[in-house]
């Protein structure tokens, strides 16, 4: 993938989760790790896809597929003017730049991600969740 492909869409977690509300097309994907959405949490109601997962930390080579299993083969909304968006969240912002692109290159659209993602930043302490982020702004989430 080239660095000038076509980047996903910025969206806050406050924006994406009042798409989620008022659009039931709307579909969260939460890219982290297994052991990032068991142990760390995740969105109430988002489907986990790993990008890149553990043990051996590289890219999902069924990601797309599976993405486009979700949104029904990826034929979900695709003859109508505007198809499902797909809204991508890891765990500060960057991974799901990269799987957005791999969406979009796939030929999906109406691709964004969460700019902050689930835990945000590292503070001045080195801690997560403190600046901005789904959690930060008090969105809903669960633990297992």
């Amino acid at each position: 993938m080239s660095k000038d492909a076509v980047r996903p869409e910025d969206i806050s977690p406050k924006d994406a989760y009042d798409l989620m509300q008022n659009n039931p097309q709307a579909v969260l994907i939460d890219i982290r790790s297994t052991m990032e959405h068991l142990m760390i949490g995740h969105p109430r109601d988002a489907i986990h896809i790993p990008w890149l997962d553990e043990p051996d930390w590289t890219i999902n080579p069924r990601f797309v597929a599976q993405v486009r299993e979700v949104l029904l083969g990826g034929f979900l909304g695709a003859e109508e003017d505007k198809p499902p968006t797909v809204i991508l969240i890891c765990r500060s912002g960057r991974r799901s730049v990269e799987a957005g692109r791999a969406l979009i290159d796939s030929g999906l659209k109406n691709v964004c991600h969460v700019d902050t993602g689930f835990e945000g930043p590292l503070d001045d302490q080195h801690q997560r969740s403190t600046i901005s982020g789904w959690r930060h702004d008090g969105l809903p989430w669960q633990q297992c």
